[in-house]
């Protein structure tokens, strides 16, 4: 997932700009960038793997001039891309997953389009984005018409000589939201971003809905869409905690998934325990519920470190599993721990970077709490999981189907039996001492939004 953020002010722009950027840094791995309009468009990109976003940027934002701009911390490729085109020079910035990405730009190249931006054989998402806009009879037509031909999701920002169009995936599988303050209006993924820098929320953008916003504040440009299916995973694991997407907070959402995994549980423990960051809330949540006391078991050494599953190669997650989280011995030896997180995926980095680190400090036992159902379908709308047997759970299945198999239907259950087999399977290969999933409906009643209105298909397989 990426992160974007863009802001118009009837004065300098480029330390909200900054700021607000960088506030989007747990949510992107591989590169930053920032444009800014000032007579013409001035744009740096940098890669900030292995570095931070403020360092990169601190001597270019001081050095960059306008009162309108954007910003983002991207998951995959370089941006912002900056196109001259029939409707004048513009810079833009997008977050999600197009999955019909190369049938699109084969498309273009039969018309004689050529891209600038290319990485291993495949388009710059923002390039393609922009291609597609172009076509258009304006720039709002024109994201409408790319709204209706890609499959997957994308929210945008384009930054054009006259204001900023803010533009909000088709479904809203991704949030946008606007905010306002004295002289100035700024839009952005997390709505995190805003409080420091004295932005109130004035509106969550809907699905389909695409913003002009220029000094004198928004207008409507696009047709609101009905369907309104949210990424379910902002709330369990991707979202910062003092975010909100369509009004609900996300610390709220997982200390009430933590209480769920709480109920009815009938381990012993002596303390309760969260990976940093996101299974902290969640561990929480079930001490409140439970009454076994909330303890730091594991702590993470700086927000530096990228988040283990979102980077490209098995060798950097690893790493970044291994180096992030240091253990305190102290607290550990001896201990029956109800560890939460936020979910499995793989389950390698859980299985050899945290639950043998227990282990090797002592632990008695480690009981394994997780705040969503088994993940069973590779992500459609970001970038994250890409191939089945990525997936702990569908590993399982193989094991003991002793095939890959296309209807797993018995294993969404989980009152069945093979369910069941399925989690005892992850069970022992993770090493734990008991393993319990969070339910579909517990984690959906957590979140507080109906089921009908979030994107569950990591679970279900079901498209919004």
């Amino acid at each position: 997932m990426s992160g974007i953020f863009g802001v118009v002010s009837k004065q300098s722009c480029t330390t909200d700009l900054y700021y607000g950027t960088d506030y989007h840094s747990h949510l992107g791995t591989q590169f930053g960038g920032l444009a800014v309009w000032n007579k013409e468009l001035v744009r740096k990109i940098h890669d900030i793997r292995g570095s931070q976003f403020k360092a990169k940027f601190y001597e270019d934002y001081k050095n960059m001039h306008g009162n309108r701009g954007i910003g983002v911390i991207s998951a995959t490729d370089e941006q912002p891309i900056v196109v001259n085109s029939r409707f004048g020079p513009f810079a833009i910035v997008v977050n999600g997953f197009i999955d019909n990405a190369k049938e699109l730009a084969d498309q273009l190249y039969a018309k004689g389009q050529s891209f600038s931006e290319v990485t291993d054989g495949s388009v710059n998402t923002a390039e393609l984005v922009a291609k597609l806009i172009i076509q258009g009879k304006d720039l709002a037509s024109g994201i409408e018409d790319m709204f209706s031909r890609i499959k997957g999701s994308c929210s945008l920002l384009l930054l054009a000589e006259d204001g900023i169009y803010a533009a909000r995936d088709r479904v809203g599988y991704s949030p946008l939201a606007l905010g306002k303050k004295e002289g100035a209006w700024a839009v952005t993924t997390e709505s995190s971003a805003f409080y420091n820098l004295g932005y109130k929320i004035q509106k969550f953008i809907q699905p389909g809905e695409i913003i002009f916003l220029t000094e004198s504040g928004p207008k409507a440009k696009g047709k609101v869409k009905k369907a309104n299916q949210i990424c379910s995973f902002l709330w369990i694991y991707t979202g910062f905690p003092a975010s909100c997407y369509d009004g609900i907070n996300v610390e709220v959402a997982r200390e009430k998934c933590g209480r769920c995994l709480a109920k009815g549980d009938k381990v012993k423990a002596d303390m309760a325990c969260g990976i940093p960051d996101s299974g902290t809330a969640h561990a929480i949540g079930y001490a409140m519920e439970s009454g076994v006391p909330f303890r730091r078991s594991l702590v993470k050494y700086t927000p530096g470190f990228d988040r283990s599953y979102t980077p490209p190669s098995q060798e950097t997650r690893d790493l970044i599993a291994r180096m992030k989280l240091i253990p305190i011995p102290e607290i550990i030896n001896g201990k029956s721990i109800v560890f939460c997180d936020d979910s499995i995926v793989r389950g390698t980095q859980l299985k050899n970077y945290t639950i043998q680190k227990l282990k090797d400090c002592g632990a008695k036992e480690i009981h394994l709490r997780i705040a969503c159902p088994p993940l069973m379908f590779p992500c459609k709308f970001n970038y994250s999981t890409r191939t089945l047997t990525e997936l702990a759970a569908r590993r399982a299945i193989s094991k003991i189907e002793g095939k890959e198999v296309k209807d797993i239907t018995p294993y969404l259950d989980e009152k069945s039996a093979k369910y069941k087999k399925m989690v005892e399977i992850i069970t022992e290969e993770l090493g734990a001492t008991t393993l319990r999933y969070q339910t579909l409906k517990d984690m959906v009643g957590a979140i507080g939004m109906p089921q009908d209105d979030l994107c569950v298909y990591c679970w279900t397989g079901k498209e919004p």
